[in-house]
């Protein structure tokens, strides 16, 4: 499966005005296709997380446009945008973002469940992805009751459970070892291969083997690719 499935053109953004002005991005146009894993690479500030954030509809731009999926996120009401979100992105991020109060196959069941899955068939696609991930001895426990690499596995399996067409992640592997770092970005690459596309901004060397191309940026602009 091929084809384009996300374009952003001339998408930039820009902190205060005048002496005060920031450019954390500038202008820049991003394409991304079906089945590719692009490494977005770069020093702290670089605006390689703010890219992210703009192309997966997290912070909108100062200027620029982003379509995924052939549709203008900038034209999606608020409502229309988070159930695109939800059917068609999956998210890992540093932060985790779980539930205090859930188990980790409650954490990944209850998005597939606000997708619409019966809960019967949430809870054996939420436990079949926390055992890809190595947690299938940990289905029961709380965030507060894992570790931080097995808090990220848990953010990882409820981004994959969901089949999502287009993967954004930020330092998927900063909190896990060697072993487990391998095992996750083997599973993004895999992910590639029914037609979705992971976009990654990572320091990790390792994810590099795995990605179709690498994008280099430095102070807010793309140096290479």
């Amino acid at each position: 499966m091929t084809g384009r499935i996300l374009r952003a053109r001339g998408v930039a953004k820009t902190y205060g005005e005048g002496a005060q002005r920031v450019d954390a991005l500038r202008a820049t146009d991003f394409d991304v296709d079906r089945g590719e894993f692009v490494m977005v690479a770069g020093p702290s500030g670089s605006g390689k997380s703010t890219l992210l954030a703009i192309i997966a509809g997290l912070l909108t731009p100062t200027a620029g446009a982003v379509e995924v999926l052939g549709r203008d996120l900038a034209a999606m009401d608020a409502h229309a945008f988070d159930a695109f979100r939800l059917e068609h992105f999956g998210f890992v991020f540093q932060g985790f973002h779980l539930l205090p109060a859930l188990t980790a196959l409650e954490q990944v069941s209850i998005v597939l469940r606000q997708q619409g899955m019966p809960a019967a068939a949430a809870r054996g696609r939420a436990r079949d992805s926390l055992e890809r991930v190595g947690l299938g001895g940990r289905l029961a426990n709380r965030p507060s009751e894992l570790s931080g690499g097995e808090k990220q596995r848990t953010a990882i399996a409820r981004a994959l459970a969901k089949q999502p067409q287009v993967i954004f992640a930020d330092e998927p592997t900063s909190a896990l070892d060697s072993e487990n770092g391998r095992q996750i970005t083997r599973l993004l690459r895999a992910a590639t291969a029914d037609g979705a596309a992971v976009i990654c901004v990572t320091h990790d060397p390792r994810l590099i083997e795995h990605a179709t191309r690498v994008i280099r940026m430095e102070d807010g602009a793309v140096v290479a690719s």
